[in-house]
């Protein structure tokens, strides 16, 4: 009896060491220094899963489908932090309580410029699509849709814009999962660059279809004819001119990380 007691009493000690060893760290981030090391979530495709492959060379880089995909990892543990476009990451911390957004001057100071991409050597889309943006700009549209997709107070209030019938079809390929310039509301797919993609569709006097995919499809499927023009919060970077042609830009965005509280 005596041998039993001593023997319960040894694998109870030695479980608490285990346990104890096993204990996960906290993990605590306060800025992009402390990412280094550390697992982190990205949208694959994106320029921020670009930046965290080349500036963080300790850490553990995990690229997801959509930002969403992400923060479920990241609220179970899974991963430590995310580095994502703001408005979207801004979406996602509204409907997690748990998360929140992070800033720091690396990426404030070096803001994104989004722009439509098209594919390489069609200059008469191109001129069509920067007409549609200068002509937006200077009427009052362009800011009527930010107020609209981004208003500083209440909801997004999604603007009814008629559609041309027209004799061709313009496909706007798009990654919906990227509120507020495109995301799905019901059945539909909605957004910023999906209202301002219908604009230029009717000033083309052509119909427009809205082919949704993942985000590092887009690029292949512009270039291989599925797709006409891609609008998808894409920001503008020295690779990929190389392989597209790209509008005016017409947003300008910067990264942040998405931390547990």
């Amino acid at each position: 009896m005596k041998k039993t007691l001593i023997s319960a009493i040894l694998i109870m000690m030695a479980l608490s060491v285990v346990l104890v060893g096993c204990k996960k760290e906290t993990v605590v981030i306060k800025s992009v220094a402390d990412l280094d090391g550390k697992k982190i979530g990205v949208q694959a495709g994106t320029t921020g899963e670009t930046w965290c492959l080349e500036s963080l060379p300790n850490a553990k880089i995990v690229s997801f489908k959509t930002g969403m995909d992400a923060a479920i990892d990241l609220k179970i543990g899974a991963i430590d932090a995310i580095v994502l476009d703001e408005l979207p990451a801004e979406a996602i911390v509204e409907k997690n309580p748990t998360l929140s957004v992070l800033r720091d001057s690396v990426f404030t100071d070096n803001k994104e410029e989004y722009a439509i991409a098209i594919k390489k050597g069609n200059q008469a889309l191109v001129d069509s699509i920067n007409a549609t943006i200068a002509k937006m700009k200077s009427n009052g549209e362009y800011e009527a849709l930010v107020n609209a997709f981004m208003p500083v107070e209440g909801s997004i209030v999604i603007p009814a814009v008629s559609a041309v019938n027209g004799s061709t079809t313009l496909k706007l390929g798009t990654n919906a999962a990227f509120p507020p310039f495109e995301y799905v509301d019901g059945s539909s797919i909605v957004g910023f660059d999906i209202t301002m993609g219908q604009k230029i569709a009717n000033d083309a006097n052509a119909s427009l279809e809205v082919v949704n995919m993942e985000f590092d499809s887009l690029i292949p499927a512009l270039q291989s004819g599925t797709i006409d023009f891609i609008a998808a919060g894409m920001s503008v970077t020295e690779e990929r001119k190389k392989n597209v042609d790209f509008s005016d830009p017409y947003y300008a965005s910067e990264q942040v990380i998405i931390v547990r509280k």
